[in-house]
């Protein structure tokens, strides 16, 4: 055990920059996920979890080369916040929540009915109406 936390504190002691900067970019995100969350729970529609929502192609419009490239970077983007918040729980940061924005992120067959799943939850639609309230929009409508 002492030679595995002395191999610890030597591979922490090697990459002293790599931490500093892992932990920047953790208070970053932070910051942006107090920023940034409550103004896109503000955004969406009030019907955004109904299972009866047609869903939105907001990609159809686009340039097929211009869609493309969106959807790729906003992949990429998705894939490293779940790397970065599966790191964050074992470093300074919030991990659970990063892993669930980045998964949010990402497109994968499945998604929509694990969103409404996790968005079922009665605390989970308290904390999201009371984000919509105070950004004095209406609240969701859920599934009864």
């Amino acid at each position: 055990m002492r030679d595995l936390f002395a191999h610890a504190l030597e591979w922490c002691e090697a990459h002293r920059e790599l931490l500093f900067w892992m932990g920047v970019g953790s208070f970053t995100l932070l910051v942006a996920t107090f920023l940034l969350v409550p103004l896109l729970v503000g955004a969406l529609p009030v019907d955004e979890f109904l299972e009866r929502r047609a869903p939105r192609h907001a990609w159809r419009d686009l340039h097929p080369a211009v869609a493309l490239t969106l959807r790729i970077l906003r992949n990429a983007f998705g894939a490293l916040c779940v790397l970065a918040g599966i790191a964050m729980l074992v470093l300074p940061g919030q991990g659970l929540l990063t892993i669930f924005v980045g998964v949010l992120m990402l497109e994968f067959p499945g998604k929509r009915r694990l969103v409404l799943c996790v968005v079922g939850k009665r605390p989970v639609q308290r904390t999201l109406n009371w984000m919509r309230r105070r950004r004095g929009v209406p609240e969701f409508r859920f599934q009864d």
